[in-house]
């Protein structure tokens, strides 16, 4: 399938399904803790991510002329492809936001389908302005470099305890952003589809008063009704 249709089938997949798809695989450590939405209903995103990765301040570089710097967040976002999630490790920092207002609308222009961080955001009513999706570990005042020196970009990192290389697949939605291995991309949208289908199938056998043992986990019989309902 393209990166296209990829994206779009993992957009109708949950964040809850793809963990339970990877945990089957031997992949546990894909949720992104303390990615929570920043804004109530944001619809779940798909993307490529593009990394960018914090270290603890030092004064003598974490200054507000650093901005200026052709390794800055400011670089990074003309760096970003349109499409791509940003995902940025800030080591669970809370005391500086990692970006504000203005940072989200050049990313918001530049066609950004939207942040991930272990973090925190600064200027949060202007940052729901921009209408960028946002998944944060919350809200703080004070500027980057008041906690953080930014490093670089597109390289392996580490948000909210999970690894995140370029180009691996984020998804996130209202139970947090996790990320499913590259190579493993494709594999778990067929997957996660048909696990998707077979729930929903699930539910409403709840809902008709069917007892759980033997339905959810589904046993042979019960798969054996589904495949026929499918079929059918």
């Amino acid at each position: 399938m393209t990166d296209t249709e990829l994206l779009a089938t993992l957009r109708g997949i949950t964040t809850a399904t793809i963990t339970t798809v990877l945990l089957k695989k031997g992949i546990r450590r894909v949720w992104m803790r303390g990615t929570r939405p920043l804004a109530e209903g944001q619809a779940r995103i798909a993307g490529r991510a593009f990394t960018l990765r914090f270290v603890p301040a030092r004064e003598d570089l974490a200054t507000p002329a650093s901005w200026s710097s052709p390794r800055s967040t400011r670089a990074a976002i003309e760096d970003m492809p349109a499409g791509c999630i940003a995902v940025i490790d800030a080591m669970g920092m809370t005391e500086a936001g990692v970006f504000g207002d203005i940072l989200a609308q050049r990313m918001k222009v530049r066609g950004v389908a939207g942040l991930v961080t272990d973090g925190v955001m600064r200027d949060k009513e202007g940052v729901l302005g921009t209408n960028l999706p946002v998944w944060c570990a919350g809200r703080a005042s004070p500027a980057s470099v008041a906690g953080l020196t930014f490093v670089g970009w597109q390289e392996p990192i580490g948000c909210g305890g999970a690894a995140i290389y370029p180009d691996d697949v984020v998804v996130a939605d209202g139970d947090g952003a996790v990320v499913i291995p590259a190579a493993l991309a494709e594999e778990v949208a067929h997957l996660g589809a048909e696990q998707e289908e077979l729930e929903a199938w699930l539910m409403e056998e709840v809902k008709s008063g069917k007892p759980l043992p033997g339905l959810y986990p589904p046993n042979d019989e019960t798969m054996a009704r589904y495949k026929a309902r499918k079929k059918g």
